[in-house]
């Protein structure tokens, strides 16, 4: 049978593949879309919108235990997890509906099976029946995603011993819960599982948690959860860990004290490993580094025609991050002007409560480069609309430089902070000043209001601080 010809094959799509479909295809580019699994990938399907969905749950039910705090009694509180678990499900089916929409309007067409790369522009598609076909293509851009990094020796059973992606059908609330890693991932399980009543137990090598932050967000949250009675141990690791029946048990090593851990749950939260496996890259010669795929600013590899976009492509595993490589590939691979990805001013953002979320440089890296700057730091109890919302914890830090006052890193932790980190992205994509900012008038009550008098203060302009 002779080969099918497709013009633009995107392999896997995740956020980073369907949103480089829907840009080539804006372009004029004839786009096929080869998915293994399901639509939207492991971002809508496995991981950002369902545990965003449960962590709406947590919040709604943290916030009736408060209720009488704003006048309302409530009586009894209780939770049905399976419930809880099937609206997160549901949520996910829907979004990932919704991609196969936006393939059918952008006539980006969808091929289901796997994928393997060979030379010559060649792509070989088997289906779930076992039959394969092999078509030609001019251009490719792989985003094949990322799955759960293993712990070493440990099976995972969905069970007991769970990754991220299994706790998310978990309808079996665990009495004791051992989380491994606390970097976004198993900081938003521990907001989850400590919300309804589990007995949560963070581990992290660091020597804090969510180790990318700032030290100062970082060690206030760590006193936060401690406060809701989760036990968190930095500087630590963790060292035979086995299950026994539906007993997990584990040894933390610090660097001075060690513990033995029981309990009925455990959750591997320690990084990913790209699916780079099995797909030819070898075959043509796709250069790599640490298995992830070696691309430049253009998410161009060193093979012509060949792309990589997202977690495949090293760096944050993050789904924003994988949708703009996307649409930079999109546009270069379809002769649109060159814009090179900018990794320096990504946002992070961590959904538990409260939330953290930031963009540039940490206090941290700022003094490791060297660089003059000026700390504001306003804490949201100076803030009309967080009294009022009842929402008082946590603060705006902004770094700017000490000659001009651009603005180096913003760094958020409050209930809304993940929706406030947007305004410093843009200041800071143009290179932006802090002074524009503050003579930006911003609405009143508002939350945004705190980055506003964070970059006032760094300029020594305080008004209600």
């Amino acid at each position: 049978m002779a080969n099918q010809s497709r013009d633009l094959i995107i392999l896997g799509s995740g956020p980073g593949g369907y949103v480089a479909a829907i840009r080539a295809a804006q372009l004029g580019r004839q786009v096929a879309i080869v998915e293994r699994e399901a639509l939207g990938g492991v971002c809508l399907n496995w991981g950002c919108i369902p545990s965003k969905a449960l962590l709406r749950s947590a919040q709604l039910y943290n916030d009736m235990k408060h209720a009488s705090e704003f006048g309302f009694e409530t009586g009894k509180l209780g939770f049905d997890l399976g419930k809880i678990v099937t609206r997160s499900r549901d949520v996910a089916n829907k979004l990932s509906g919704g991609v196969s929409y936006l393939m059918r309007k952008n006539k980006v067409e969808v091929i289901s099976g796997n994928g393997v790369i060979e030379k010559g522009n060649k792509l070989v598609v088997t289906d779930s029946s076992k039959k394969s076909t092999t078509y030609d293509f001019k251009d490719i851009i792989i985003a094949t995603g990322a799955r759960p990094r293993p712990f070493p020796g440990v099976d995972v059973d969905g069970e007991v011993i769970h990754t991220s992606r299994t706790i998310l059908e978990n309808k079996r609330l665990p009495q004791k819960l051992l989380i491994i890693g606390a970097g976004a991932i198993g900081i938003e399980f521990a907001y989850f599982f400590n919300s309804l009543g589990v007995q949560v137990t963070v581990v992290e090598m660091a020597d804090q948690i969510l180790p990318v932050e700032d030290t100062e967000v970082a060690q206030t949250l760590e006193k936060i959860f401690a406060k809701k009675g989760m036990t968190i141990r930095t500087g630590t690791g963790v060292q035979n860990l086995k299950k026994s029946g539906s007993v997990v048990s584990a040894t933390l090593k610090g660097k001075t004290s060690e513990e033995q851990w029981s309990g009925d749950a455990c959750l591997i939260a320690i990084g990913i490993l790209p699916n780079t496996e099995n797909i030819g890259l070898e075959k043509v010669g796709i250069e790599m580094n640490r298995g992830f795929i070696k691309v430049n600013e253009f998410m161009q590899t060193n093979v012509p025609h060949h792309y990589a976009i997202g977690d495949v492509a090293g760096g944050a595993a993050l789904a924003h991050k994988a949708s703009h490589e996307g649409i930079v590939a999109a546009e270069v691979v379809s002769g649109k002007s060159k814009h090179p990805m900018r990794y320096d001013n990504i946002p992070g953002c961590t959904y538990c409560q409260p939330q953290v979320a930031s963009v540039g440089l940490t206090e941290r890296a700022a003094k490791e480069k060297g660089i003059k700057y000026r700390v504001g730091k306003i804490p949201f109890s100076a803030i009309g609309k967080a009294i009022a919302i009842g929402e008082q914890d946590g603060f705006v830090k902004v770094i700017i430089d000490d000659q001009v006052g651009e603005v180096l890193g913003v760094h958020i932790i409050h209930a809304e902070a993940t929706e406030l980190i947007s305004e410093a992205a843009v200041i800071r994509s143009h290179e932006g000043i802090a002074a524009s900012v503050v003579d930006t008038i911003h609405p009143h009550p508002t939350l945004s209001e705190s980055v506003m008098e964070a970059m006032a203060l760094a300029l020594g302009r305080p008004i209600n601080f």
